[in-house]
């Protein structure tokens, strides 16, 4: 009985004598990588003054205030939409560009930064202006394009979860690049 007991007990101590070897190694923090498909856009069909084009993923829609030439492109699996107002331009550009750059200051109190960055056509007669805002502000982009005569439309995205600029990055560069788009292929129709 005395042989099992010591062969028993040199076994346990064999087992913890060899579990002990090693150095134990933090593990590295896991990244969650979203991935996005590339975008294929599509002409937006809109009974107004201007057209676009937009990405297929996104959603589009006529916006519920029933304000002419208002639209909604939803992107479900960003949790984002980006919403799109139109303005006719009678003698009050000024005006119109003032509320669109005051619209993207109010959001300077919780953004780290805004980026502003111009966009001219003079060609297709698109003049325009992007805001990136970084930090944790509402929203993530905001933008403006007109031909400086008879047309304005100002846009803006807003995501559908608490700002968390770290977090909503990858979305927020994706439809950055979007919002370009709208921009290099809006048309002002005659």
């Amino acid at each position: 009985m005395r042989s099992r007991l010591s062969k028993f007990l040199a076994a346990i101590v064999v087992c913890v004598l060899s579990s002990c070897g090693g150095e134990t190694l933090p593990k590295p923090k896991g990244m969650l990588r979203l991935a996005y498909p590339a975008p294929k856009y599509e002409q937006a069909l809109l009974d107004c003054s201007y057209t676009f084009e937009k990405n297929k993923i996104a959603n589009f829609e006529k916006a519920k205030n029933n304000r002419r030439c208002w639209y909604n492109i939803d992107y479900p699996k960003l949790n984002a939409t980006v919403y799109i107002s139109y303005y006719d331009v009678n003698n009050n550009l000024d005006s119109l560009l003032r509320d669109a750059q005051n619209l993207t200051q109010e959001h300077f109190i919780k953004a780290d930064a805004i980026q502003p960055k111009d966009f001219m056509y003079p060609e297709k007669k698109v003049y325009g202006r992007i805001y990136e805002v970084t930090g944790n502000a509402a929203s993530s982009c905001q933008f403006y394009v007109t031909d400086s005569v008879n047309n304005f439309v100002s846009g803006s995205v807003y995501f559908k979860v608490k700002p968390n600029y770290d977090s909503i990055l990858p979305a927020a560069k994706y439809l950055r690049n979007d919002i370009i788009h709208f921009m290099e292929t809006v048309q002002w129709k005659e």
